[in-house]
């Protein structure tokens, strides 16, 4: 790597951690320079501005996403269950730190980078999972009944409205004082409900039969 990019690497993982800190609007250049120990002339040097920070930490961000889930899906040596849960792991990891405060701080100051984000997850992530469910259903770890369709569609909407603020601003404080406070909790708790139900085994035998 050489001293430019290493000096580009160092300065947008700063940049990053103080956009999920602080919220995009209240980082400024002045923040990123001093956390950095450089001057901001400096920093200008590298990106011309906190836009072109965020826009860079991002594409950062789904590139090496996109790699990781590429590589997972693609892997023929392993089995689907740990496939599965490996998809989640890495999914729940990369996306819990963006936190509802800092998506309505992109929506509302940087509403190209929401949408890129948006568009992204849409188009990349919720392709690749089906891609995953196809091959549950074919190797006969998922039931041949199900709908792989709206398997997807039930992940990504609680996904989706995990990352949305204005989705989480509906529901009643006496609600929504019982919700996990951390990110990867509440996708772990997501992920868990989904693919494994709410219902012990008891439970679940009784239901049935009911």
């Amino acid at each position: 790597m050489s001293k430019k990019a290493d000096i580009e690497g160092r300065i947008l993982d700063e940049a990053y951690k103080l956009f999920l800190n602080k919220g995009y609007k209240n980082t400024t250049m002045d923040h990123i320079a001093q956390s950095l120990g450089m001057s901001k002339k400096t920093l200008y040097k590298y990106f011309p501005g906190k836009f072109e920070l965020l826009s860079a930490a991002f594409d950062l961000l789904r590139n090496k996403l996109s790699i990781k889930v590429e590589a997972l899906i693609s892997n023929a040596h392993i089995t689907f269950p740990i496939k599965l849960k490996s998809f989640l792991t890495i999914i729940a990891k990369d996306l819990a730190p963006i936190n509802p405060e800092l998506l309505a701080d992109l929506r509302d100051h940087a509403p190209e980078i929401w949408t890129e984000l948006q568009e992204y997850i849409r188009d990349s992530a919720f392709l690749r999972f089906q891609r995953l469910i196809e091959e549950g259903v074919d190797k006969g770890f998922i039931a041949s009944h199900i709908n792989k369709t709206i398997v997807v569609l039930i992940y990504s909407s609680a996904i989706q409205n995990l990352m949305d603020p204005k989705f989480l601003d509906q529901f009643p404080d006496q609600m929504m004082s019982g919700l996990v406070t951390k990110p990867a909790d509440i996708y772990d708790q997501t992920i868990s409900i989904i693919f494994e139900g709410i219902l012990t085994d008891e439970a679940r035998g009784s239901y049935k039969e009911a």
